[in-house]
């Protein structure tokens, strides 16, 4: 045990790094309980379905837009300034859902702050935590330290999980399920300002380098000659962002807020039964992810995207095939246990993809492409919840199609392309005056391993 304690701290061998992950942990906490209150909650109080996948749209579109901010400010104003702000939008969120059910100003929290379907994290928060989480570790320990990252965030949702049962356990001492409803989303907004304050501990080494920052303005200004040096892989991110966006309007289709809503219409499932399965859901999830380092260290980051990725998908896809409630849990205990372990090999693959100037931009908006399509999603899964269509489960059998799907292009285009570490770039051709040449004595070579600079 000991043994295993001193391995984690290596792993985490910095502050801002474990601020980060417990910064997770507990977003993901409150995720865990509101993603299956969500859409149960507001269809209890007179909601119709389709109002609920509106509500999760607005949610989405403002993560896209705060997303966007963060991509482009993040490294200009502070990492640490915009995740405190998000941070306070998120506990403001929490507490308007505590304190009322009018739904202009639930759709106006929504879009102001964070509220997630699911236990992931496709927030405003994700692509600059992720960069934090690269700048603090070589390329080769990319795909463990990820797995850290994701895996306390699952195993504090599924924890998360267990209090939607909460109610059940309460309603003997005479608090009703919706006075206990409204005080879980208090607890997500007192989440939310932990989640502040442990930001506000954040050193300045969470912020992009100042050398970093330099050099990239100096390219843009063309104040001095310089040797260029540029990644070759942008059109290839931009390839690989929009099939991320395809994978999320699929899995979005299934998201556990419309998971949970299915399994409430169509097998009459009781809030504490949902709650007890979708902590075996997220536990299941969770401990999924201890897998990926070995499959990544074997096998390569692209075979660990795909082939569990694939397989899960099978069994989400006999989801909706199955008669009762029992198989059909089942099923999906068994989609969860393969299901997140492309998670940490997905974001090592993209945070290799790319320098370390570029990271929080690529990952926020890598973000924002997942967003973009989560947004579509609930629309259209609710749309296809009425009627015989509910039955039939016809929002599970599309997701299932369209992720295999999904696997299948992802492996036909990035099978052959191989990744950069962070100091393998492609240099610029330029033309240097004769009497502008540079002596060794003038060029600067950044610690980070960037391009060298001329000095001034």
């Amino acid at each position: 045990m000991q043994k295993t304690r001193n391995h984690l701290f290596r792993l985490l061998p910095i502050t801002d790094t474990r601020l980060v992950i417990w910064a997770r942990a507990l977003r993901t906490f409150g995720y865990g309980f509101t993603s299956v209150l969500l859409g149960v909650s507001l269809t209890d109080a007179g909601l119709s379905p389709l109002n609920v996948g509106i509500l999760l749209t607005v949610a989405a579109l403002g993560s896209i837009a705060f997303s966007c901010m963060m991509g482009l400010y993040a490294d200009r104003l502070g990492r640490k300034r915009l995740l405190i702000l998000s941070a306070l939008l998120m506990m403001l969120t929490g507490m308007v859902f505590a304190a009322t059910q009018y739904y202009p100003l639930l759709l106006i929290a929504s879009f102001c702050g964070t509220i997630s379907p699911s236990t992931n994290d496709n927030t405003p928060f994700s692509g600059v935590e992720q960069a934090i989480l690269a700048q603090s570790a070589s390329t080769k320990r990319y795909t463990s330290l990820y797995t850290y990252y994701n895996l306390t965030a699952q195993l504090a949702g599924a924890l998360g999980g267990l209090l939607v049962g909460i109610s059940s356990v309460l309603s003997p001492l005479g608090i009703s399920e919706h006075m206990s409803t409204h005080g879980l989303f208090a607890l997500y907004g007192l989440l939310a300002g932990c989640t502040a304050l442990l930001f506000l501990r954040l050193s300045p080494k969470a912020e992009l380098a100042l050398e970093q920052k330099y050099t990239q303005k100096l390219d843009k200004q063309g104040e001095h000659t310089q040797l260029l040096y540029k990644p070759r892989v942008r059109k290839v991110v931009i390839l690989l962002l929009t099939l991320f966006a395809f994978d999320s309007f699929a899995g979005g289709l299934a998201v556990q807020t419309m998971l949970s809503l299915w399994f409430r219409q169509h097998f009459g499932a009781s809030l504490g039964s949902l709650g007890m399965l979708f902590f075996g859901v997220n536990m299941f999830a969770a401990l999924s992810l201890i897998f990926a380092p070995y499959l990544t260290k074997r096998h390569g980051l692209l075979k660990t995207m795909l082939v569990p990725h694939f397989i899960s998908n099978v069994f989400l896809l006999l989801v909706a095939c199955m008669p009762t409630y029992f198989l059909a849990a089942l099923c999906l205990l068994l989609r969860q246990s393969l299901s997140k372990i492309d998670v940490p090999a997905r974001q090592a693959f993209t945070a290799a993809l790319v320098t370390p100037e570029e990271r929080t931009s690529t990952a926020s908006f890598a973000t924002v492409a997942r967003s973009t399509a989560v947004a579509l999603s609930p629309l259209a899964a609710s749309a296809l919840m009425v009627g015989p269509l509910l039955a039939l489960g016809l929002p599970i059998l599309l997701a299932s199609c369209l992720e295999i799907g999904y696997d299948f292009t992802m492996w036909q285009t990035f099978k052959r392309v191989t990744l950069q570490s962070d100091t393998v770039l492609a240099i610029s051709t330029i033309t240097i005056p004769p009497s502008k040449v540079p002596t060794i004595s003038e060029i600067e070579i950044l610690p980070s391993g960037d391009a060298p600079a001329l000095s001034r």
